[in-house]
């Protein structure tokens, strides 16, 4: 009895710490969240401020239908580089689904935890850490020769260069997560497949990609926005011409590469148009977000 009290005393002092530190450990999580809120919004703040002498001279949907693009005469819209945005990174995210998710069955459900898997995985996370100027560098010198011998256009830039080389860019995020979410699929359900007489083919068509199919949607959601968001490797390769391309072989400019080629030089309503092409680069990229968690929750219901 003596010594149950004892230790009842010596274990109080250790609660009380426990409960304290855990009450400091969720207020440090609070503010760190409460820090991220603020700095999203002091981005948001900036863009918008930055943006409204573009809004107010031109007007929102001016600006974004509009196709003129004249720094003598400071007229601007941002029409052509929504386009050559949205074209050159769909083309991306097309040519990357059948890759990316090719590797993501081989790592995750034919090869899973075999050395060759290991080799791949390997591979597709080196070509993830590549940085994009190098991606430019590889295109420009070699991609570009090639699609010039084939024919596409007399200089090889324009919207189809730049598509393969995002597309290349973007498999390594696409085919890791893709991958990930098809190894946590149950061992159960695959086994229950192949004791009814089910083959590899279709289990991976009827258990494994129905199963694993909100996640490796948010997989090429995720690359997606990467494609949107690219810089320099499309600046280098998609031509920087102020048009909306009409086909593959055309040249064209991105919302990023207009701002990357003239934000240096640019200064009052010019630097205000370049503000509110970056503010309308961030609400697509947020659209496309929320668009992909609204399908992903109806899917999961």
């Amino acid at each position: 009895m003596i010594t149950n009290k004892i230790h009842y005393q010596r274990s109080a002092p250790r609660g009380v710490g426990g409960t304290l530190k855990d009450k400091i450990f969720r207020y440090a999580l609070l503010i760190a969240s409460c820090l991220i809120i603020l700095l999203t919004a002091g981005i948001i703040y900036g863009l918008i401020s930055r943006s409204i002498g573009a809004f107010s001279e031109f007007g929102f949907f001016g600006f974004i239908t509009s196709s003129e693009w004249d720094s003598r005469n400071d007229v601007y819209g941002a029409l052509p580089f929504i386009a050559g945005t949205m074209v050159t990174s769909i083309l991306a995210l097309l040519f990357c689904i059948p890759f990316s998710l090719s590797v993501a069955l081989f790592n995750g459900e034919y090869f899973r935890n075999k050395k060759v898997s290991t080799f791949v995985s390997s591979v597709v996370d080196l070509l993830a850490g590549i940085p994009s100027i190098v991606y430019g560098l590889w295109g420009f010198y070699t991609l570009r020769p090639l699609l010039i011998t084939m024919g596409v256009n007399d200089q090889g830039f324009g919207i189809l260069l730049s598509s393969i080389v995002l597309a290349i860019m973007i498999i390594p995020y696409a085919s890791s997560l893709s991958t990930e979410f098809i190894s946590m699929v149950p061992n159960e359900l695959k086994e229950a497949a192949y004791s009814l007489g089910a083959t590899n083919l279709e289990v991976i068509s009827s258990v494994s990609l129905p199963v694993a199919g909100s996640g490796i949607f948010a997989s090429y959601v995720l690359a997606f926005g990467r494609a949107l968001g690219e810089t320099m490797a499309v600046t280098m390769l998609i031509g920087n011409t102020v048009n909306i391309p009409a086909s593959l072989s055309d040249t064209g400019n991105s919302m990023a590469s207009i701002i990357a080629n003239q934000f240096g030089e640019a200064s009052g309503l010019k630097l205000s148009s370049l503000m509110a092409i970056g503010l309308l680069l961030f609400l697509i990229t947020a659209c496309i977000n929320f668009v992909a968690k609204y399908i992903m929750k109806m899917v999961n219901k």
